[in-house]
C-alpha cells in the first residue's frame, strides 16, 4: 500500500499550485489526455500515466506543475523503499546486513535529493530569469543523483546480497529509478525561457 507524501512535500505542492493559478484534475484512475501526452517523453510512459493519474492532489496543466507532481511521487516511492531497505537489514546476515546498510545510505542520499529538488521547484519562479535557470539546473542535477543513487544501492545488493534479499529490494528501488527517471524527462520539458 502506497504511503502518503510527507507533510513539507504536500504543503509545498499545495503551495505551489495555489501560487501557480488553476488547478486541473483528471478523474481518479484515467489519465487525462494532458497527463497522457506528457507522459509521452518518458522512458516509461504507461507507469507515468499510472502515477500521475492516482496523484493526491490536482495537477496544473502545465509543464511545471506536471513535473512536480511527478517528482512528489518519486518522493514518496524512495521513501517506501527506503523504509523496506531499514527493516530488511535488521534481519540480514551480516555479508547482507553490509550491502543493505549501504543501499540505506544511498537511498536515504536519494530521498534527501528528491526533497531538495521538489523544494526548489517552488523556488523557480518567473521564466525566463537567472534565478530560474540557476533553480531549475539545480532540481536537474539533484535528480540526476537520485538516480546514480538508486542504481548504486543496486549494484550494492547484487553482488553482496542473498537472492532473496536482493530480490526483495531490487524490486523496490529499481520501481524508485522508473519513477525519479519519469520525474527527470519531465522536469527537462521545463523550459527556462518560456
Amino acid at each position: 500500500m502506497e504511503r502518503c507524501a510527507p507533510l513539507s512535500v504536500v504543503l509545498i505542492a499545495a503551495a505551489f499550485f495555489a501560487s501557480a493559478g488553476a488547478l486541473t484534475a483528471a478523474p481518479v484512475g484515467a489519465p487525462s489526455d494532458f497527463i497522457r501526452s506528457s507522459c509521452r517523453v518518458t522512458q516509461y510512459p504507461r507507469l507515468c500515466e499510472r502515477c500521475l493519474s492516482t496523484y493526491k492532489l490536482p495537477i496544473r496543466r502545465s509543464p511545471r506543475g506536471v513535473a512536480l507532481a511527478a517528482l512528489s511521487v518519486s518522493v514518496d516511492k524512495a521513501r517506501a523503499a527506503l523504509a523496506f531497505a531499514r527493516r530488511t537489514s535488521a534481519g540480514a546476515r551480516s555479508r547482507e546486513a553490509g550491502a543493505v546498510k549501504d543501499c540505506v545510505e544511498t537511498m536515504q542520499d536519494s530521498v534527501d535529493q528528491l526533497r531538495q529538488s521538489v523544494a526548489e521547484m517552488g523556488r523557480l519562479g518567473r521564466a525566463r530569469s537567472p534565478r530560474f535557470a540557476w533553480h531549475l539546473s539545480n532540481v536537474q542535477t539533484w535528480v540526476s543523483a537520485a538516480l546514480t543513487d538508486a542504481d548504486t544501492c543496486l549494484d550494492s545488493v547484487s553482488q553482496n546480497a542473498g537472492p532473496v534479499i536482493r530480490a526483495a529490494i531490487r524490486k523496490r528501488v529499481v520501481e524508485v529509478a522508473q519513477v525519479t527517471s519519469v520525474a527527470l524527462a519531465l522536469v527537462n520539458r521545463i523550459d527556462p525561457k518560456t
